[in-house]
C-alpha cells in the first residue's frame, strides 16, 4: 500500500535523507526507528504529502502523492490519519470539538451524526466523559488518546504516528502502545510508527526499518532486528549510541 522510493532531502546543504526506500503492505504497521535528528519525522510528513522530497517519490496504491493536485490530492489525503508529537490538540477547543473538527471540516454529516461518531470514537479510546474538558484539563496520556481519537474518527486506511509516547512516563507510554495495538486489531489500518520505544513497540508492529545516516540500515521483522549482528543496529538497540544530531 505504501511504497517509498529513493527519497532524498537536504536542509541548508545538509543532506538528511540519502535514498530512503521501503514498503508497507496493507494492514501492516511498520516501526521507523533511529537516532534523533536523522529525519524520521520529515520522512513521515513526506509520506502524508505534507512535504515534498528533493528527489524520489512516495506511492500510495501505486499513485505518486507528489504528482497529485487539487481534488485528487485531497481525496488521497482523506485516507490518512496523522498523530502528531504531543497530540497537537487545539487548546481553545474542547475534547469533543477537537475530535469533531475533521468531520466538520471534511464531511457533510449532520450534527447528530457527528455527535454520535465522536462519542463512539472517544469511547473506543477510553475517554468517555471527557467531551466538555479542554486539553489543559486532562493528562498527557489522555491528550494522546484524544489525538488518536481525532485520527480514527474518519475511519482512515492509513495512520502515521510521530512519536506518540514522547514525554510520557513508561507506564502511560506502554498503555498508549497497547491502545494503538487494540485499535489496529479492531480497524485494520496500515501504519507507520516513529518511535524510540524499543523493544516495547516491537510487540505491536510487523516490520521495523532503522534509519541511519540518511538511509535504511536494516528492514526486518522485530525478531530480525533484535537478533541482527549488524554492529550499528546492536549499538542502537542496546542504547550505547547517545546524543541527537541537529539540523535546521
Amino acid at each position: 500500500m505504501i511504497k517509498v522510493e529513493d527519497i532524498h532531502n537536504s536542509f541548508n546543504s545538509l543532506e538528511v535523507l540519502k535514498g530512503v526506500t521501503f514498503e508497507v503492505a496493507k494492514g501492516e504497521i511498520l516501526a521507523l526507528i533511529g537516532r534523533s535528528g536523522y529525519g524520521k519525522s520529515v520522512l513521515l510528513k513526506q509520506v502524508a504529502g505534507l512535504m515534498k522530497p528533493d528527489r524520489g517519490r512516495v506511492l500510495i496504491d501505486n499513485k505518486d502523492i507528489g504528482s497529485l493536485r487539487g481534488k485528487e490530492l485531497e481525496q488521497l489525503r482523506s485516507r490518512f490519519g496523522f498523530v502528531f508529537q504531543n497530540g497537537a490538540l487545539f487548546d481553545s477547543l474542547t475534547i469533543f470539538e477537537n475530535v469533531a473538527f475533521p468531520l466538520i471540516e471534511k464531511t457533510k454529516l449532520s450534527k447528530q451524526e457527528i455527535k454520535n461518531k465522536v462519542i463512539s470514537t472517544l469511547d473506543e479510546v477510553g475517554l468517555t466523559g471527557t467531551e466538555d474538558k479542554y486539553p489543559a484539563q486532562i493528562s498527557g496520556g489522555m491528550i494522546r488518546r484524544a489525538a488518536l481519537a481525532r485520527s480514527l474518527v474518519r475511519n482512515p486506511e492509513i495512520i502515521l504516528f510521530d512519536e506518540p509516547t514522547t514525554g510520557l512516563d513508561p507506564i502511560i507510554g506502554h498503555a498508549i502502545l497497547n491502545l494503538i495495538d487494540s485499535c489496529h486489531k479492531r480497524f485494520g489500518f496500515t501504519g507507520i510508527l516513529v518511535t524510540h520505544e524499543i523493544p516495547r513497540a516491537f510487540d505491536i508492529v510487523q516490520k521495523v526499518a532503522m534509519l541511519h545516516e540518511g538511509k535504511i540500515q536494516i528492514l526486518a521483522s522485530p525478531q530480525g532486528i533484535l537478533s541482527s549482528d549488524d554492529p550499528v543496529v546492536q549499538q542502537f538497540i542496546t542504547g550505547s549510541i547517545e546524543g541527537p544530531i541537529q539540523y535546521h
